[in-house]
């Protein structure tokens, strides 16, 4: 550790750039050969090395640097980044002490994005950089007008990009929602009423097939695929599974279990929150007869590596989310079935033709369902009736596949 004398007396050789006088905890003396003492503070966010700047020696002692230090190790305790509070406390406040826009959402989405995927935290930060800070980011929270907002988001309409300008009105909604109790004056949400003035968006619902007999011709042509073998086997297991695309494309032979016929997908791959990825149970899914003998077929071929279908390039990477999709479009059915849309045909027709227990279906499907209390049913169970209605599910397929009669049960 430092001690005052050996900070006063710390030296740079002409010939270094710099020299690094460590105390403890990341806190150093950084001393250039001109005679410059800097303190600066060492730390990891997210295993990434960052460095905060704490003043310069003797204006900042060695023990105000000390507690500099301790401070900004509080601060990344609770889960902050010590270089950009610094940066938001700067941003914070206009002269007058109002609150700007670019304060409050960065403010605001410091404390989300932990809770959320790395993907959905990236889009949300480079949507509020792009479509909202240009234009309101340097306004009073106070002194945006509703007709401001709506302004910057037709400019993203004008782009054509109308699901965008629908998803950065619900965070420029949730940004004035946290803002708002801090507010010196009672105001309202400036959010309010303005979906009606965008371009209607209801979403995006993906292809699927719900009829038996069109779904009888797309098993047929599945099945006469005479794509390569790796794209020819997802393509294939994909409806007998009715998984998530990315986790097919990215199934791993560690995760299975062919002697059992269970798949088990990690919850860090699973469509969830970043705390329910870390904190979350896997996913099984149990596999009909002709899922494993698909599986056993393919093993040979890549079972020496770690996933199931890998890259054509490069074995270390899964097949790409183009490759099933590129394969339905061969097939001619590609405007009318998406790789995700399998999961509708099978929610549909699994309850409309083969009168299956919605709750079975959904903790097939991961999703989490509700009971009349708001509680969610644990996503692993079923497993036995799971078990019999996924080989129920491939046996209906391949009779759809054979021109089976197709008979409508009716419900008890």
């Amino acid at each position: 550790m430092l001690i005052d004398a050996k900070c006063r007396n710390a030296v740079c050789p002409p010939e270094k750039k710099q020299v690094r006088f460590f105390d403890s905890g990341g806190l150093y003396l950084q001393v250039s050969p001109t005679g410059s003492k800097r303190w600066f503070l060492k730390y990891r966010i997210a295993g990434v090395e960052k460095q905060l700047a704490l003043g310069s020696y003797p204006d900042v002692s060695l023990a105000a640097a000390r507690k500099a230090r301790d401070a900004a190790k509080l601060q990344k305790s609770l889960g902050n980044d010590p270089v950009q509070a610094r940066k938001l406390e700067k941003l914070k406040t206009t002269p007058d002490g109002s609150y700007t826009f670019k304060a409050v959402a960065l403010e605001w989405y410091g404390k989300q994005a932990p809770q959320w995927s790395g993907s959905h935290a990236d889009r949300s930060l480079r949507q509020l950089e792009r479509d909202l800070f240009p234009w309101i980011g340097e306004r009073q929270m106070s002194e945006i007008h509703a007709m401001d907002l709506l302004a910057a988001l037709q400019k993203i309409e004008e782009r054509g990009a109308i699901e965008t300008a629908d998803r950065v009105l619900m965070l420029a909604r949730q940004v004035w929602d946290y803002w708002l109790p801090t507010a010196e004056v009672q105001q309202r949400n400036i959010t309010e009423g303005l979906k009606g003035r965008l371009m209607p968006y209801r979403g995006k619902s993906f292809a699927a097939i719900l009829d038996p007999v069109r779904m009888g011709g797309l098993m047929r042509a599945i099945k006469g695929y005479k794509g390569g073998p790796i794209v020819r086997t997802a393509l294939q297991l994909t409806p007998y599974l009715y998984q998530r695309p990315g986790n097919l494309r990215m199934m791993e032979w560690a995760e299975l279990d062919l002697d059992g016929a269970l798949w088990t997908i990690p919850s860090m791959k699973m469509k969830r929150t970043k705390l329910e990825k870390e904190q979350g149970e896997a996913h099984t899914v149990p596999m009909p007869t002709q899922a494993v003998a698909l599986l056993r077929g393919i093993q040979p071929l890549t079972g020496h590596g770690r996933y199931v279908f890998p890259g054509e390039r490069s074995h270390d990477r899964p097949v790409s989310d183009n490759s099933v999709r590129s394969a339905l479009y061969a097939l001619g059915f590609g405007k009318e079935q998406t790789w995700h849309g399998f999961r509708a045909s099978a929610r549909t027709m699994l309850v409309d033709e083969l009168n299956i227990d919605h709750h079975v279906i959904e903790a097939n499907l991961a999703h989490a369902v509700k009971d009349a209390n708001g509680r969610s049913y644990n996503r692993t169970q079923y497993v036995k009736q799971r078990f019999k209605m996924i080989q129920q599910w491939a046996d209906y397929l391949d009779k759809l596949a054979a021109g089976g009669e197709v008979i409508q049960l009716k419900s008890a």
